[in-house]
């Protein structure tokens, strides 16, 4: 077995209550094979069952985010089901299949960042990108349409001619034009990882359950309309003021103090 087979293709780090999730397979631009995709879905598995974790940084090793899907590898892979990439502990990263992962993720992108690279953005709550980062969902050069997502979310986030200017191209677009295009919150000189890193440790200091609430209920707005997450919003505020971070909250409040709070 070679060197690159034994390494791990995504690696797992700890930084208190933030995981961060780094594609590693550099040699390749971090282009995904099954492996990364199995092992990227089984981190995402890990962020969402673990009660000390709170917030997602997916970042990568390298000079790019990563090229896109490796057709070499995958292409043989999808059936008439699509591809079979999650395994029994993990979560979908793209939010397509099954459940989605219940905390936020901040994704830090970089160099050269395609396909995937796009519909992991766009399947995140925020994105940080460098200014030299290069985007392109291109799937339609390569005879098949994006599946992780531009589809399905593109279009709301850029209106339809934003979208369809880009994916059914597969040109190239810029940093500025992925912030225009609400693709990417922010756009920074050099390595995105340390702004997508003090964001993901902010929202780390919140109420993890407010946290979590509030992003299910922003969800449901966006999948299934505003009523049904108004009907539920009275449900959740009720839940969330019965808790004992409400309680440590209010204390905080009142000695003017920063709440440190416990999930629960």
């Amino acid at each position: 077995m070679s060197v690159d087979e034994e390494r791990p293709r995504v690696t797992v780090e700890r930084d208190g209550a933030v995981l961060l999730i780094g594609l590693d397979r550099p040699e390749k631009r971090n282009a995904a094979d099954l492996r990364m995709l199995r092992e990227l879905a089984a981190a995402y598995g890990l962020l969402d069952r673990d009660a000390d974790l709170r917030v997602g940084v997916v970042h990568a090793h390298g000079e790019h985010f990563s090229a896109g899907l490796d057709l070499a590898d995958i292409g043989p892979r999808v059936g008439p089901d699509g591809l079979d990439a999650v395994p029994e502990d993990g979560l979908d990263p793209w939010g397509v299949r099954g459940e989605r992962c219940r905390k936020p993720v901040v994704v830090a992108l970089k160099g050269v960042s395609f396909t995937l690279s796009i519909e992991l953005a766009l399947a995140s709550e925020i994105a940080i990108a460098s200014r030299g980062t290069r985007f392109a969902q291109l799937e339609v050069a390569r005879a098949i349409l994006p599946f992780g997502g531009a589809t399905l979310r593109l279009p709301a986030r850029a209106g339809w001619g934003g979208a369809m200017r880009w994916m059914l191209t597969g040109d190239e677009f810029d940093a500025d034009e992925a912030l225009r295009l609400g693709l990417v919150q922010e756009v920074v000189e050099g390595d995105p990882l340390p702004r997508a890193l003090e964001l993901a440790r902010r929202i780390a200091e919140q109420a993890p359950l407010a946290v979590q609430a509030t992003l299910r209920n922003a969800r449901i707005a966006v999948e299934e309309g505003e009523r049904t997450a108004a009907a539920a919003l009275s449900g959740e505020l009720a839940a969330l003021m019965s808790t004992e971070d409400a309680r440590i909250g209010v204390e905080a409040f009142l000695r003017r103090e920063r709440a440190r709070y416990v999930g629960r």
